[in-house]
């Protein structure tokens, strides 16, 4: 998301907490997804796919495996701060937008969640 950053920039201090996923496609890990628990929620961050192979299903396939992971945890929600462009791709997963938008380096961000019943 920040290619001209460091990888500094994205590492977080609490990111040796959390549960990293990744989707390989003949040896190739094409997806990625970290997962921080909270009392009854899942947070998503740093969900990415090479450009290169988006729009094959990888990163949805991905986020469906986390999103069922989530409700069979017997989690309440599970959410996530996404780029506001994004919108419509976690729509399909039955997320949706709660609270105001941001702004971070010039990229519009929006609080995304899905609570389960």
């Amino acid at each position: 998301m920040y290619p001209e950053e460091e990888i500094s920039y994205v590492q977080l201090p609490e990111d040796n907490k959390g549960r990293h996923l990744g989707l390989y496609i003949n040896d190739k890990l094409v997806s990625v997804v970290s997962l921080f628990e909270q009392e009854n929620a899942i947070q998503f961050r740093k969900f990415a796919t090479l450009a290169n192979q988006q729009g094959k299903g990888y990163g949805s396939q991905l986020l469906d495996y986390v999103i069922q992971q989530a409700e069979k945890e017997g989690k309440q929600l599970i959410w996530c701060n996404a780029r506001a462009s994004a919108r419509g791709f976690y729509e399909r997963f039955g997320m949706y937008t709660t609270g105001e938008s941001w702004w971070k380096k010039n990229i519009e961000f929006i609080k995304m969640e899905k609570r389960f019943n």
